[in-house]
Order: C-alpha cells, then structure tokens, then sequence
C-alpha cells in the first residue's frame, strides 16, 4: 500500500498512477466513497498477510483511503457488531465466534462477502509427505492404532507419540475426545505441546531430520505448506456425535471429522452502497488453501512482514488476484508493484 509500503517503489508507484491516469474516464474504475476504509489485521500471518492483500488492492487499484487496524477474532467480530467497524475483516473464523456472528446476521450490519479459503478452513490430524508415501496402508486416524510404533519416541519405544492440540484451545478437548473414541491410549501417548509455537517447532525437527510425526494441525498455514504435510482421512462429520467431541464431559466419544471451517470474509452491509465497486472485489475475494500455504510457508522462511507477503503474493500469483478485480484495477495494481 502506497502510504506504509517502501519508499524506494515511490518512483515505480509514480508511473503507475501517472499510466493509470492516462486512461479514459469512463473506463477507470473507482472505490466510491472518499472515507476511510478500515480492515482488520488479525495476529497470525495468514489473515495479516490478507489484510495486506486486500488494502493493497483497494488502495492501489481502486484509490481507496485505506487504514490497516489491530484485530483478533472475537473483539473485531464484536466491534464490527457494535460499531460498524472494522469495514472489511478478511478472514473472520464463523466457528470460532459462531454466537457473535449469529447477532450479526441477525441485526444485518454485517454480512458474508466470500468464503476467504476455496476448501474451508481445515482441522485434523497431519503426517509428513515422506511419511504418506513410505506406508501406503496409513490413510485415515482409523489407521493409526495398527502403526503406532512408528511414532514411537525415545521415551517410550513401545508406544507411539500423537501431538496434541496445545492447552487452551478449542481443538485440545476434541482431540482428546478423539484420541479416547479411537482407543489410542492403548498404543498410543497423547502428548501436549504446551503451546502453538512448540506444536510448530516440533513438526519443524521432526521433518528436519527426516523423522515420522503425526499430530493436531490447522490450515491454511505455513507449517502445511512449508512441510509438505498430509492430512489423515476422517469420518464424514456427523454433527450429533461431532458436538459430543467438543464437551469436556463427554461420555461416550465417537469418531467422527471436524466439520470444514467456516472463514468469511466479513463486510460492514453499507459497503454494498456506499462502495459498490468494493463490494463486488470483496464477493469474489477468495485464495485457494495449498497456493496460500505455499505463499505462507515463503514468509516464514524470508522472516517476512505480512506486509512483504502481500507483495510477494501480488507479484507471483496474479493468476489468482486478476480473477477478483477488473482488468484496469488490475492494470494500476501491477504498476504500483
């Protein structure tokens, strides 16, 4: 975005504007309103980086007054609730704040622009590539009690080690859930590690060297992209024995798959009026789940901004983004790269 991007693209940016300028009046295609547009940057790199994307093109293509905003999934499902603002959040997790959103819905401030991920957010249990290919009968969590000592650790060579979903989460009571339904702790030691960061760092070295894992994993992310990771076949999910999995207290867990996350690109309703342009960008605004965690797993590598993510993004897989914007829009986005 020309105001926080680096000055050093000042002069490309210059004969972008001053291309875009030459064309005809009645072929420019523009935001629509002169106020700011505020969109929410939410603390993990894949809805940061889409922030990035999103005021990008906006900015740049459509010569909106954009501002980037701190947010997280429930204080800006909230805010947008109650104050109308954040305008745009590009990837807002409906499972996550499910009854704020229904409020929303309700009161009609806010609506779905676009399902942000072509396959939905996904949930599950993960195994690397190299992993999935030397043991061609280890397909589903089904398959996972035959195979344990696979997994085993130092610590225990008779056993094998599933890494659990870190404490806190959502996914930790599922999992556990799971494990118990599955009768894995017969094979199995369902291990916590402690924190996202760890869960990460442990799928890290185990590929590193080359070793088996298998554990909770969520995506689109860098992690699945970077460590070409493989996600078990589940069950359909059945939402009766799904909502079982979820209680702490559950008695009697079955196997069953998470449901496909539901992640919107969610958008204050006056944007359909006061913006209609921008609208229409934002109803077609979607990424595809393994091109996203590739372009995710890049960041990470390049200790990348997701600022420079975006970039990145822009730059290489104008495939993808051209398909969301006119070709003019388009046209003055190339030019400010």
């Amino acid at each position: 975005m020309k105001k926080i991007r680096n000055l050093a693209l000042g002069a490309i940016t210059s004969i972008g504007l001053i291309a875009a300028a030459s064309m005809p009046a009645a072929a420019a295609t523009e935001c629509g309103t002169s106020d700011k547009i505020t969109i929410a940057e939410m603390t993990w790199l894949s809805a940061s980086s889409l922030a990035y994307i999103t005021g990008a093109i906006l900015e740049d293509g459509y010569g909106c007054n954009v501002e980037i905003v701190p947010g997280d999934t429930v204080p800006t499902a909230t805010s947008m609730l109650t104050k109308g603002k954040p305008h745009i959040a590009p990837e807002l997790w409906v499972s996550t704040a499910s009854t704020i959103w229904d409020k929303m819905i309700a009161k009609g401030n806010v609506y779905k622009a676009s399902d942000i991920f072509a396959s939905g957010g996904e949930e599950g249990w993960w195994i690397p590539d190299y992993v999935a290919k030397a043991n061609p009968d280890l397909k589903s969590i089904t398959d996972l009690k035959a195979n344990a000592k696979l997994f085993a650790d130092i610590s225990d060579l008779e056993k094998g080690r599933l890494y659990g979903c870190p404490p806190g989460w959502g996914c930790e009571i599922i999992t556990n859930n799971l494990f118990k339904a599955l009768g894995l702790d017969e094979t199995f030691e369902l291990f916590s590690p402690g924190s996202g960061a760890n869960l990460k760092a442990s799928f890290a070295r185990q590929v590193t060297r080359k070793k088996p894992i298998v554990g909770y994993y969520w995506g689109p992310t860098d992690v699945i992209g970077k460590y070409n990771l493989v996600k078990l076949d589940m069950p359909k999910h059945d939402a009766e024995k799904f909502k079982c999995l979820t209680d702490k207290n559950c008695l009697n867990p079955e196997v069953t798959g998470w449901a496909v996350g539901e992640v919107a690109v969610a958008v204050v309703t006056e944007m359909k009026t006061k913006a209609p342009n921008v609208a229409e960008f934002l109803s077609k605004l979607q990424v595809p789940n393994a091109e996203i965690s590739t372009v995710l797993a890049w960041g990470d590598d390049n200790k990348a901004s997701p600022e420079e993510v975006a970039t990145y993004f822009l730059k290489n897989y104008a495939s993808i983004w051209t398909k969301w914007v006119p070709e003019d829009v388009a046209a003055k986005v190339k030019a400010s790269l």
